[in-house]
């Protein structure tokens, strides 16, 4: 193993054991190399390796410090003796409503009988899926604006897989790829698993901005664009009709295909219509059921063009990311009888509910959220930074996203959190959003960390 890689393992180590606790600042890499009698070159490795990891994040300017949960997503170490407390977790965004399972149960009932549970549903089921799914999704974008033929729909085993097997099939190793300033963080981990170069886009209040979409192809060209344009994870923000025509109309000009992430849309059913839908023959539309109907129940799916359906599907064969054939044969039963419709209704209902918690708890702060979304962006009042934030609100038992996640350009990190507003029960949500208004009013607190 390379020495770097020792290093960061003992490091590691250190931070999952408690000994480096969340919100810690890390020597600076000179000091660092010093003490480990290491080159300052081996020392950057050592940084960016934990940085790959998840275990740290660095700000230009201020250091690198211990992030405030562990790599597998797990709780890290409280810094005070809260540590004991239950930990509300308002990083991971799992929404779920009352009676969720009772709605879910009946379709799978049929499925689990010995007579029934053959051979051919514990397979894969292959890109292609089953005339069945396709049909069902295709009928289920057709109401979301986006008439969908069922032979360009390629499947997964859930969302984050479709995203990497279309990057994949679009993108050689060192390509670049336009993407929002803020963006999905697995995103960022898929290109870097991958060998891509994410260039962030200038944007304005309506999203990204077409000129700088041609500015950076100029620069050096855009083998593809990955963008959110309908409830923006983390800002919330749904592109206007006008905008997306804007962006369409860039593309076509340009020949740059497009990955368009429509993951939590299904939220704001007055929403406008996909981009997919006015450039269809670039842009590959991503989505999943895991959100309308349940994490670990899901089935993910990208609809192609016509003539990329096979690079797709070799992608998702290559990585291994088929959908499983009793999930399939779960969701076509689902989309079928009504149940992921039911569900949808509960949840935009749920998310406007948690929306207006924030609203009343954290009024008089800058929060950037949509009355539909099921996350808020918090822009942290001075003196706080998102790191030392993070590490006090982990202090009182709260788990929150730091801002360094979503930025793709490591010298300009935001001082802002992304509050992830469905896995909390909702009176547990409401407390949790009491103390971290009352630790963001602690200036005095802003500075231990």
């Amino acid at each position: 193993m390379d020495d770097y890689r020792r290093i960061a393992d003992r490091i590691a180590a250190d931070i999952t054991g408690g000994r480096l606790r969340p919100g810690q600042r890390l020597p600076p890499q000179r000091a660092f190399a010093r003490r480990h009698g290491i080159a300052p070159s081996t020392a950057g490795r050592v940084y960016a390796e934990l940085v790959r990891r998840g275990l740290v994040v660095g700000e230009v300017g201020r250091g690198t410090f211990v992030r405030a949960t562990a790599p597998d997503g797990q709780p890290g170490i409280a810094l005070t003796e809260a540590a004991g407390t239950p930990l509300v977790n308002l990083e991971l965004n799992y929404p779920s409503v009352p009676g969720q399972s009772e709605l879910l149960a009946p379709a799978l009932a049929p499925l689990l009988r010995p007579d029934a549970l053959g051979e051919a549903l514990l397979r894969p089921a292959g890109a292609a899926g089953t005339p069945e799914a396709r049909a069902a999704v295709s009928a289920l974008l057709a109401r979301s604006g986006l008439p969908a033929a069922p032979e360009r729909i390629v499947f997964t085993g859930n969302a984050r897989q479709a995203i990497a097997a279309t990057l994949a099939a679009l993108v050689r190793p060192g390509g670049r790829v336009g993407v929002e300033p803020l963006t999905y963080p697995l995103v960022r981990e898929i290109a870097a698993r991958l060998g891509l170069v994410l260039v962030p886009l200038a944007t304005d209040a309506e999203g990204p901005v077409p000129q700088a979409v041609a500015d950076a192809h100029r620069s050096a060209p855009l083998s593809a664009l990955y963008l959110q344009p309908a409830l923006h994870n983390p800002t919330s923000l749904t592109m206007g009709a006008g905008r997306l025509r804007q962006l369409a109309d860039c593309v076509h000009r340009l020949g740059i295909p497009v990955v368009e992430d429509r993951i939590w849309a299904f939220l704001d059913p007055g929403g406008t219509p996909p981009l997919a839908a006015l450039a269809p023959g670039l842009v590959h539309l991503v989505d999943s059921l895991s959100k309308r109907v349940a994490p670990g129940l899901t089935v993910g799916f990208t609809v192609v063009p016509r003539d990329r359906v096979e690079a797709v599907a070799r992608a998702v064969r290559s990585g291994g990311w088929s959908a499983g054939a009793f999930a399939l044969e779960a969701a076509v039963r689902w989309l079928g009888d009504g149940t992921v419709d039911r569900l949808v209704a509960a949840k935009r209902q749920d998310a406007r509910r948690r929306q207006r918690l924030v609203a009343g708890k954290l009024a008089g702060f800058a929060v950037r959220s949509d009355p539909a979304a099921y996350f808020a962006w918090w822009e942290l009042p001075a003196p706080w930074r998102a790191d030392t934030f993070t590490a006090a609100a982990r202090a009182h038992g709260i788990a929150v996203t730091p801002g360094t996640a979503f930025c793709v350009d490591p010298s300009r990190t935001p001082d802002a959190v992304r509050l992830g507003l469905g896995s909390a029960p909702e009176p547990q949500l409401a407390r949790a959003l009491e103390t971290l208004a009352g630790v963001a009013r602690d200036a005095a607190a802003a500075g231990t960390g």
